[in-house]
């Protein structure tokens, strides 16, 4: 069972910040709210998403997983207009979702869970920096970043974050120092990254107030931001870019 109620926008912004890295999820449904962990087809970027039942207006589930198609749901979502409550309840023996907004009622077909990829195990990592940042700051650099490579490098360096691209002739970076950071622990890390995923991940990052950069040495990189603060948290977990000597 699952019946429940939410805001359109904060339904949208969440379907659209999964959607980045897959097109199709095991959507787990508890009492306790939503969740996703997710891995994309190369293995190069995992999403791990959580929406608490507080984030609703009105929320009733038993504990179930359904298989959801998210293009599918962000070309519905997509009409809605702003300000308009989504009512969404699972019909589960015919697998179906209604949704009903605005006078409209949909109903959208569920895939199998069984025929997507399942669940991924988070790795545990001792990431010796993190960065806390607006993600406007980190939208200006990877957007720039795009104009000359395909990879991009961050790292902390003392009390300097820094985020730096460098193509076949030209270069561009910049520097934060912890007075421009919201927050600042220092430690070595110097990683690269692939500006395709980075690009993708920026679109619902780069709204946040506030985002959380967790990096090492040429280890994976942490990225988190709240789509609601309290009620919607999302994480990305990136592999680097390995350059061979």
């Amino acid at each position: 069972m699952f019946k429940a109620s939410i805001d359109i926008d904060l339904l949208r912004d969440s379907i659209a910040a999964l959607s980045v890295i897959v097109d199709e999820v095991r959507l787990k449904i508890t009492p306790a709210g939503l969740s996703v962990k997710a891995v994309d087809a190369a293995n190069v970027a995992m999403v791990i998403f959580d929406l608490k039942a507080s984030a609703f207006d009105s929320f009733s589930a038993d504990d179930t997983e359904i298989g959801l198609d998210l293009v599918k749901l962000n070309d519905i979502l997509g009409i809605v207009e702003k300000k308009t409550l989504v009512d969404m309840e699972l019909e589960p023996t015919a697998q179906k979702l209604h949704l009903n907004f605005g006078g409209l009622s949909y109903t959208l077909s569920l895939l199998d869970p069984s025929t997507i990829r399942s669940e991924p195990r988070v790795p545990q990592l001792d990431l010796p920096a993190r960065v806390v940042l607006n993600g406007q700051d980190l939208k200006r650099a990877v957007k720039a970043a795009e104009k000359i490579s395909d990879h991009m490098t961050l790292g902390v360096s003392g009390n300097i974050f820094f985020m730096e691209a460098k193509g076949d002739t030209d270069q561009v970076r910049l520097e934060m120092d912890s007075n421009q950071l919201i927050d600042l622990k220092s430690g070595e890390a110097n990683s690269l990254f692939s500006l395709d995923y980075l690009l993708d991940i920026i679109k619902p990052a780069g709204k946040a107030n506030e985002v959380s950069l967790s990096i090492g040495c040429d280890f994976p990189i942490l990225i988190q931001f709240d789509i609601a603060p309290a009620v919607c948290h999302v994480m990305f977990l990136l592999a680097p870019r390995i350059e061979s000597d």
